[in-house]
């Protein structure tokens, strides 16, 4: 579940991962972490300082130096996600930094070389330990903070939308969250297949943004049926529904979908309404949750699909084989991801808030250290 609901891939590292240790033998280095002190609002991410050992055999340290923020991070941090340690612990899917030091068995790395990390939670941390094969080599010319975008998001939204999807040409697409992290990363795989259309779900503010971003038709869900005005430009509905709601949502876009439309679901965004978990909003979501039986799809020729990328650990080559083609697209200058703003660990209340509150076009990044280019946006 990632903006966003999806989870990332992997397993974890260690709850606190240790930093190299230090040169001659003394002791390890101190480094900054974020660490979930306990289940509630924003305050309950705190900056603490960690001082660890060197990593083990099959495994990397890597200096971070920039880090994705996602909703199912949001959700973590509210005790609304599962597969996750006791508290505390350090959240943080995914990130991109440089090579410090590297374990016996590891081959294809070496100190000094620029990477990509996915895992389940741990990489809220200037200094990371992680299995080697949870990393993937940075592509040239691409930024951390753009490398701290990609990996979640847009494996989330190509895995939902080609193996899944199997989007063609003259199909359509409704995405849900289109300004999100996932839903850029969607508008812009889209966009690599001929004459796709594009519904957008986003407040009136960002309908701009996305029309110049590909999509044809913005629909701002707070004040219209995104459904009935689906139906006005297209009477049959469309081919792909990407729904990261859950909830009432999920049976809506089953019925917007085409004779062998497909819906995927992937996230349940819905039971967010506030800085903490809302006991009300979870029964209202799970009682309104769309259930069909294998007679019901046959009759409507149709198909529903679960996605979680969470849940893929084992998965490794399937995940390896999806970031080379992300990597080969955005080498061809296929794909980008959007930054919409960068904070320092210091305020991550602030970035977290920033997210929740819907107010990012594009992805939300954290970095160790404030530096010039860090900017809040908070008045967005």
């Amino acid at each position: 579940m990632s903006s966003e609901p999806a989870p990332a891939a992997a397993a974890p590292p260690e709850q606190i991962p240790e930093p190299p240790a230090a040169a001659g033998g003394g002791e390890a280095p101190e480094h900054r972490a974020l660490v979930l002190t306990g289940f509630g609002g924003y305050e309950k991410v705190k900056v603490q300082t960690r001082r660890g050992g060197g990593c083990r055999p099959g495994e990397l340290s890597v200096r971070v130096h920039a880090c994705g923020l996602n909703f199912a991070d949001v959700m973590a941090r509210q005790g609304l996600y599962d597969r996750l340690p006791a508290l505390p612990f350090c959240p943080g899917m995914e990130c991109a930094g440089t090579v410090c030091a590297v374990g016996e068995e590891v081959r294809d790395r070496q100190v000094g070389d620029k990477v990509l990390v996915l895992a389940r939670f741990g990489l809220w941390q200037e200094v990371v330990n992680v299995p080697a094969e949870q990393t993937f080599p940075m592509p040239e010319g691409m930024s951390f903070e753009e490398g701290a975008a990609l990996l979640v998001n847009y494996i989330t939204a190509y895995m939902i939308l080609f193996d899944f999807g199997n989007l063609r040409p003259n199909q359509s697409v409704l995405i849900h969250m289109a300004a999100g992290g996932v839903g850029t990363a969607a508008i812009q795989l889209c966009k690599t297949v001929e004459n796709v259309t594009i519904f957008g779900t986003a407040s009136a503010a960002k309908h701009d943004l996305l029309k110049e971003s590909g999509v044809a038709h913005p629909i701002d869900y707070r004040t219209m049926d995104y459904a009935e005005e689906v139906r006005k430009i297209s009477p049959k509905g469309v081919d792909i529904v990407m729904d990261p709601l859950g909830g009432s949502d999920t049976s809506k876009a089953f019925h917007l979908l085409k004779p062998m439309g497909k819906l995927i679901t992937y996230g349940v965004t819905k039971l967010i309404t506030g800085q903490k978990k809302n006991l009300m909003a979870m029964a209202k979501t799970w009682w309104n949750q769309f259930s069909i039986n294998a007679i019901q799809l046959l009759h409507h020729n149709k198909a529903v699909c679960g996605y979680d990328l969470g849940n893929m650990d084992e998965e490794t080559e399937l995940i390896k084989g999806v970031v080379v083609k992300l990597i080969n697209l955005y080498n061809q200058g296929k794909i980008k991801p959007k930054i919409d703003s960068i904070w320092p660990f210091d305020q991550v209340a602030d970035a977290m808030r920033h997210m929740q509150e819907k107010k990012n076009v594009g992805k939300v990044i954290l970095v160790p250290e404030a530096h010039k280019e860090a900017s809040k946006k908070a008045e967005n």
